[in-house]
């Protein structure tokens, strides 16, 4: 995770479009005050959860497709989490590498039971064929082989994921220097440790190492806060809902910069109130916010990665 922290904080030196604001952190801060408020992972109850294998196999392929729901207004995370626990508790082997290797567009659509094509769908299948090939060839057809290959590391899931499965490869290039971001390889960690309460397979012994997951949500929230200063020509952008490129300099800055942000959030609360947060907990309470409000302005990229 280093590398994402690193990387995220040499984008934010040399950032001209986004600017974390130092008066904005501090009072976003003192608003926030201790304890974090707390926000249960699956406090909307859309999940599956066995306990088990399965519950390990569903977040995976839950998180090979949690990108991009913005192109169609009635999609949304919570409709996929719950359209693909639906289809699991219908059909145990739903998710099984051998029949992940054979969706098609359609039978995507008809395990969520979503009435058209899904945004970025052609996308969707190959990293759903990906996936069911390489858990095939290299665990055993589980993911559950994957995460007990780490060694109880957040660090080092995030690196198997990444070296196996390209379709979890967050990078960019920025003025020449590559940004890692790793969004839904460190939200698949993430979701283990929620949903297995740090038990388990949701065990990690640097679980404090994982950044926030740079998305649509974090960054919006994060300006609206007033920790995110975006340039004029970025704010008009964004108010008008117009798209901007994936691996744009504005993109990269969004999400380089939010992850930033995050962390001097976690550096002032030490200071501030000497508690210990960890970047999970911010971002689920971040996003929790954010999804409660309908007229956030978030930016509009169409990307594999969030």
């Amino acid at each position: 995770m280093e590398e994402v922290k690193a990387t995220s904080a040499w984008v934010a030196s040399r950032s001209s479009h986004v600017i974390v604001d130092t008066s904005g952190l501090q009072t976003a801060v003192d608003k926030i005050k201790c304890p974090i408020p707390k926000v249960e992972w699956d406090f909307e109850g859309i999940h599956y959860f066995d306990g088990g294998l399965l519950t390990v196999q569903y977040l995976f392929v839950l998180d090979a497709l949690n990108f991009c729901f913005w192109p169609d207004k009635d999609l949304s995370y919570d409709r996929l989490a719950s359209g693909l626990k639906t289809a699991l508790q219908n059909d145990k082997h739903a998710f099984d590498a051998d029949r992940l290797q054979t969706y098609t567009g359609p039978q995507l659509r008809e395990l969520l039971k979503w009435p058209r094509p899904l945004p970025l769908e052609d996308e969707r299948i190959r990293l759903l064929h990906e996936v069911g090939v390489e858990l095939e060839r290299s665990f055993e057809g589980k993911a559950a082989k994957l995460v007990d290959s780490c060694g109880n590391s957040a660090a080092s899931l995030v690196g198997l994921i990444t070296s196996h499965f390209p379709g979890f490869r967050d990078h960019a290039i920025y003025k020449g220097h590559q940004v890692f971001l790793y969004k839904r390889a460190q939200i698949f960690i993430a979701d283990l440790w929620g949903a297995f309460r740090g038990q388990g397979y949701g065990s990690f012994n640097d679980i404090g190492s994982i950044t926030i997951f740079a998305d649509y949500i974090v960054p919006a929230v994060l300006r609206q806060m007033g920790v995110l200063r975006y340039s004029s020509a970025l704010s008009s952008v964004i108010d008008a809902n117009d798209e901007i490129s994936s691996g744009s300099e504005e993109e990269v800055e969004i999400r380089s910069c939010s992850i930033y942000a995050v962390e001097k959030m976690k550096e002032l609360i030490w200071t501030k109130f000497g508690k210990k947060v960890m970047s999970i907990e911010l971002d689920l309470w971040l996003w929790s916010v954010g999804i409660q409000c309908p007229s956030l302005q978030h930016h509009r990229t169409l990307s594999i990665f969030y």
